[in-house]
């Protein structure tokens, strides 16, 4: 079987994907071949190393739109070399493979998306109302990058922090609208939280759709 996992960043896209990594699954991880991709603009003048979050920042930073850019350059990147592997390995159906991608997999053009599904069954994380709340806070303490695509803007007398708490609502509902027109499949977040899901539950949620696009 071969999965995409799309959703917002801290939905449990890596936490799924290792998963099934532990039950045999090849995993492309997105975040870390974007990492290496930027490594060398991480790395601060006294020689110390930054997190992404950081060199992003946030979208009030000077020079963030420049920054938002390169991130999606080297996406776009990662996600080539991802699917070209996908393809040429495409009649190896015993491999199963999980790509987990980034938030931002959403912005990275119809090509690639197509690409994706076509080689891969695509599965969406879906969230709660609720948690909108919990990931803007999650983001606020502790930032990731974060591709805002001009939904970002603020009001002559907001503060930094009340324009993100009202702007990022926008962000995520435009976001699951991508997601979903994207996704074979949505995993709901009431779902993934039931007392005894796992892997094989997931795994059983994916199946009908893989089956019917020949990748199991």
């Amino acid at each position: 079987m071969r999965l995409s996992l799309i959703g917002m960043a801290g939905t449990g896209k890596s936490y799924w994907a290792n998963k099934l990594a532990e039950h045999g699954f090849k995993l492309f991880c997105c975040d870390d071949l974007i990492s290496k991709k930027l490594a060398p603009l991480l790395i601060r003048p006294d020689g110390t190393t930054m997190k992404m979050g950081e060199w992003m920042g946030f979208p009030f930073h000077s020079g963030y739109k420049k920054r938002e850019s390169k991130y999606l350059n080297f996406e776009i990147e990662v996600l080539n070399e991802i699917l070209d592997y996908l393809e040429d390995h495409d009649n190896d159906l015993d491999e199963d493979i999980v790509v987990d991608t980034t938030g931002s997999v959403i912005y990275t053009g119809e090509r690639i998306l197509k690409r994706l599904s076509q080689y891969t069954t695509v599965v969406h994380l879906a969230i709660t109302s609720e948690g909108r709340e919990q990931l803007l806070r999650a983001y606020v303490s502790n930032p990731h990058p974060m591709l805002w695509r001009d939904i970002f803007s603020k009001e002559p007398v907001e503060t930094n922090k009340e324009a993100l708490e009202r702007c990022y609502p926008k962000l995520i509902i435009a976001r699951q609208r991508l997601y979903e027109r994207n996704a074979d499949v949505e995993i709901d977040y009431y779902t993934r939280r039931e007392e005894g899901f796992g892997v094989s539950g997931f795994l059983h949620l994916a199946a009908s759709k893989s089956q019917s696009k020949g990748r199991i």
